[in-house]
């Protein structure tokens, strides 16, 4: 994990746009936000499937980032006034706290075609029409059918009383779409992997999607703002509908274990060579921050 984060932390650095190009407050707010934090578990999940599939470690690199670029943007924004209205991410203030909200605005706006950017000027597939395609997985996993739009049921939620089946459907969009990206542009950077291999996959990714956000729910309420590194209770204080409110504490746990099992039992086939995965399931689940 250590050397992906830091692997990854450089990356960025490069790929993300100097503080002394104009405009520098821009770029500065963009860096401020994509740099210096985060469990980077988007691209931990990307090397993971691209060391399953043979992937050089290059290609993935450029996907991880992508990915990584478009969940910075969706947190900055996702923190603004107009959203949840938080001032604490990563340990530090929100960039709407830090440098003001039309910047906040913008750096979103600008991060999401640099991810885009990213990937289409890199050689990241064998051949044209499966580069294509990957460019197609993240756009799908961060539009109205993916992150946005879970952004969206999010927000309507508020104050009501969701099934669990709606608030499944909420967060498969929400947190789940860019997890399952990472994962499959990991896999689809490298080769030999059939369509049966990639649909256990997909199934891998959306278990330990939805687990990332059962714990993510119970952290919520069962840890601290100085653990956590952003504001601890927010989702109870603005009665959003979350998988402890729905099932209480003690199930949502259950749950996230039951979500591991299933993340487990979808790699079997794959052996020893998903190990990394494997392990990163047990982080998801198990982690305490």
């Amino acid at each position: 994990m250590g050397s992906v984060q830091a692997r990854m932390e450089a990356a960025l650095q490069r790929f993300l746009p100097a503080p002394d190009i104009a405009p520098e407050r821009l770029h500065l707010a963009m860096r401020y936000s994509v740099l210096g934090g985060g469990k980077r578990v988007r691209p931990l999940l990307a090397f993971a499937a691209g060391e399953l599939s043979g992937a050089d470690p290059a290609r993935v690199e450029i996907v991880a980032a992508a990915v990584e670029m478009i969940h910075a943007y969706s947190l900055v924004h996702d923190d603004m006034p107009c959203m949840d209205n938080d001032v604490l991410r990563r340990g530090k203030p929100t960039c709407h706290v830090e440098f003001d909200e039309a910047t906040a605005l913008l750096v979103g706006d600008a991060l999401q075609p640099l991810a885009f950017q990213l990937m289409a000027e890199h050689v990241i597939a064998d051949s044209s029409v499966e580069h294509i395609e990957m460019l197609k997985i993240l756009a799908c996993a961060s539009g109205s059918r993916g992150m946005a739009g879970g952004q969206a049921l999010d927000l309507a939620g508020v104050g009501k009383s969701l099934s669990l089946a709606e608030l499944e459907h909420m967060h498969i969009h929400k947190t789940g779409a860019l997890i399952r990206a990472a994962v499959m542009l990991g896999a689809r950077c490298g080769h030999g992997l059939d369509a049966e291999q990639h649909g256990r996959l997909e199934r891998y990714a959306e278990t330990i999607g939805l687990a990332f956000q059962v714990v993510d729910d119970v952290l919520d309420c069962d840890a601290s703002t100085a653990t956590l590194g952003k504001t601890a209770g927010k989702d109870a204080a603005q009665d959003k509908p979350t998988y402890v409110s729905i099932l209480g504490l003690a199930r949502a746990r259950e749950l996230a274990e039951e979500l591991r099992t299933e993340a487990h039992a979808a790699l079997a086939s794959f052996g020893p060579a998903a190990a990394r995965l494997r392990e990163l399931a047990d982080f998801i689940v198990l982690r305490k921050f």
